[in-house]
């Protein structure tokens, strides 16, 4: 990393810009309050996370994490929750909208990104995410709609841009880089690009 660019990673840490600090874990800075019991994969009682004041009026009155995510798809990393397969199976149903006559558009159709260097080519599949998200979250503002229209690196996401917006924040973190970078470029037989459906 480039002087310039630790100084906004710097920048970003000093306002509280939460989207950096998943990167900053995977690179071996360490925060004391994770709010996750060290060996156990579970939650810590929120009167010992650090994170809240074991003192306040209101901590008797906040659910647990372990009574309010323990019944999920677990996960290894972040906040513990497999939240896609959650979905995909049944076990939670979020509502999708206020106003009951909001059209929803889920769109199924996966992007493959080749300018990875060394890694496997990154798969986005917009399914995943437009079963939570509506189109104008992401565009234009975050990426522009056309394949190529925008200059994506891993130094721009792990600076909290693009896909760093929400990964690393309220999405899993950066460290599971196969989690994206999962296709092999060595039998990948298609063009990059939007992938037409079998």
């Amino acid at each position: 990393m480039g002087a310039t660019r630790v100084d906004s990673v710097r920048r970003r840490v000093r306002r509280g810009a939460g989207a950096v600090l998943a990167p900053l874990l995977a690179f071996g800075l360490f925060w004391g309050g994770t709010g996750f019991a060290a060996g156990t994969g579970g939650w810590l009682p929120l009167r010992e996370d650090k994170l809240h004041d074991p003192e306040g009026p209101s901590i008797g009155e906040l659910q647990e994490p372990a009574a309010a995510l323990g019944a999920l798809p677990p996960d290894e990393v972040g906040n513990k929750v497999r939240w896609v397969k959650a979905l995909a199976d049944g076990v939670i149903k979020p509502r999708t909208n206020i106003m009951p006559e909001t059209k929803i558009n889920v769109l199924d159709l996966d992007i493959v990104f080749g300018n990875t260097g060394d890694r496997a080519y990154v798969r986005f599949p917009h399914k995943q995410h437009t079963e939570w998200l509506d189109c104008s979250n992401c565009h234009p503002g975050i990426f522009a709609e056309k394949f190529g229209g925008s200059k994506i690196t891993m130094a721009a996401i792990l600076e909290g841009t693009f896909c760093g917006q929400c990964h690393g924040a309220v999405a899993f973190p950066l460290t599971e880089c196969n989690r994206c970078h999962s296709v092999n470029p060595d039998t990948f037989t298609g063009e990059l690009g939007p992938q037409p459906k079998p």
